[in-house]
């Protein structure tokens, strides 16, 4: 069950219906594997431990809140879209989801490229040393710096988002002697089943260049007439955290009708199909996402199926996950401190983070799980609110969990599924502090993103 976003905010001791809730689940110290990172599990004093590390060795050596993340985990997941998708496709990691310069290293030593949105994600890339023409650039308003820097670089694709950057990228490409490869990311008129403020394959938003109209098709015939532009395809993303795979469907029929049109016009077959991401994880119990290997049979059958009908040659597929390799790989370890039962309702269990290191729940009306770490406990279950310390009544991590009724200040919870746009989206609301990531593999522990200090923040505030 949803609820529609107030404008302030969730509303302070929210009180839903009768029957919202789920039972509480037959043992509150389980770890569901669909939604914890590989690694994770209890030792026999049952302390959590990741990668071999019990979280209370990480919270004392480290701190909290700290994401923790299991590389071992994202190698895999990297590595099960490699191979689901074989040598004859290109998988793109989702830089935005959560991009570091030791996350861009792993993906190239398992054979990944990389997209990403912004300056600052192109100099990650660049800097931990993947080659430019693995990287993809999207983004609705690149600036003048950003795309020359791109071109400048090699980067392999930029994926046009407007009529105006046809001629823009066109412009600075032409006026550096080079010829980029590009993209024409459309919009085709597919609303995934999401939520509404990260669906974006309907008309009406930022995104892309609808089909509707013939607005696609006429930027096809711009960007093949510009000298600066080599035009090999057509980029199409209908939304995130999808689990249906319908949606694909209608997309593909949809952008292989306008390759046909372009073949058909220009005589020209674009050798090329970005398929976006947006494949969703398991945040809960209840989420049931596909594996990789599943998602590229039905992609590729997809693809050649409608291929096949329009006698079109079938061309090398792309597609871009992001949350569904990072997501699943980390938590987000937290210490307890204020505890406030509420007669009749629920208990606010509050942690020393918040929605300046997860603002998906105040933003998305998200839901996660959360659970004891620190120890187990045969305690009855309570029904909890996990909250932040920031000074808003929305600062909430978890809307609705069961908790042992004994957890007290001190106690350590873990929120997994946090992997994806947690840290890359976080801030320094209230002046708090971000978070550190930190990796851990076969029993060892490292710092790939450091935490803020009190000096990072005033370094910036110049007086």
């Amino acid at each position: 069950m949803s609820r529609s976003a107030h404008p302030a905010g969730p509303r302070h001791a929210d009180v839903l219906p009768e029957g919202h809730y789920s039972a509480p689940p037959a043992d509150l110290n389980a770890l569901d594997p669909k939604v914890w990172a590989q690694t994770v599990t209890r030792d026999e004093d049952g302390v959590v431990t990741v990668g071999g590390i019990p979280v209370t060795r990480l919270a004392e050596e480290y701190g909290t809140p700290a994401y923790v993340l299991d590389e071992a985990d994202f190698r895999a997941r990297a590595r099960a879209w490699r191979t689901a998708f074989g040598a004859d496709a290109d998988v793109f990691y989702a830089g935005k989801a959560f991009l570091s310069r030791a996350v861009v290293r792993w993906l190239h030593e398992e054979g990944l490229n990389v997209d990403v949105c912004s300056g600052g994600e192109l100099a990650t890339a660049l800097s931990a040393g993947m080659p430019a023409d693995r990287i993809a650039f999207h983004g609705n308003n690149k600036s003048v710096d950003e795309i020359t820097r791109a071109v400048e670089a090699g980067v392999g694709h930029i994926v046009l988002d407007s009529f105006q950057e046809i001629v823009r990228v066109a412009h600075i490409a032409q006026g550096m002697g080079k010829r980029q490869k590009v993209l024409i990311r459309i919009t085709v008129g597919v609303e995934a089943h999401t939520h509404e403020f990260i669906a974006t394959a309907h008309e009406d938003q930022k995104f892309g260049i609808p089909l509707a109209g013939g607005q696609a098709a006429e930027a096809v015939r711009r960007a093949l007439q510009l000298d600066g532009l080599e035009l090999v395809g057509i980029h199409s993303h209908i939304g995130s955290q999808i689990f249906d795979m319908s949606g694909f469907e209608v997309a593909a029929h949809r952008v292989v009708s306008l390759l046909k049109a372009v073949r058909d016009e220009h005589g020209v077959e674009l050798p090329e199909i970005d398929l976006g991401g947006g494949l969703g994880i398991a945040y809960t119990s209840h989420d049931d996402p596909r594996e990789p290997h599943e998602i590229a049979k039905a992609l590729t059958e997809i693809v050649t199926r409608e291929c096949e009908a329009a006698k079109l040659r079938t061309p090398r597929i792309s597609v871009e996950p992001g949350r569904a390799i990072v997501g699943p790989t980390a938590f987000t370890l937290y210490e307890v401190g204020t505890i406030k039962p509420l007669d009749g309702l629920r208990t606010y269990v509050s942690v020393d983070g918040g929605m300046s290191d997860n603002i998906r729940t105040a933003l998305y009306d998200a839901e996660y799980s959360v659970a004891l770490v620190s120890r187990t406990s045969d305690a009855e279950p309570m029904l909890a609110r996990v909250v932040g310390k920031h000074c808003e009544s929305g600062d909430i991590v978890v809307k609705d969990a069961f908790l042992p009724s004994d957890v007290a200040p001190g106690d350590l919870l873990a929120v997994p599924a946090t992997g994806a746009y947690c840290r890359s989206m976080a801030s320094n609301y209230n002046h708090v502090l971000r978070p550190p990531v930190v990796a851990v593999d076969g029993g060892e522990a490292r710092v790939i993103v450091r935490r803020e200090t009190e000096e990072d923040l005033l370094r910036l505030d110049v007086g």
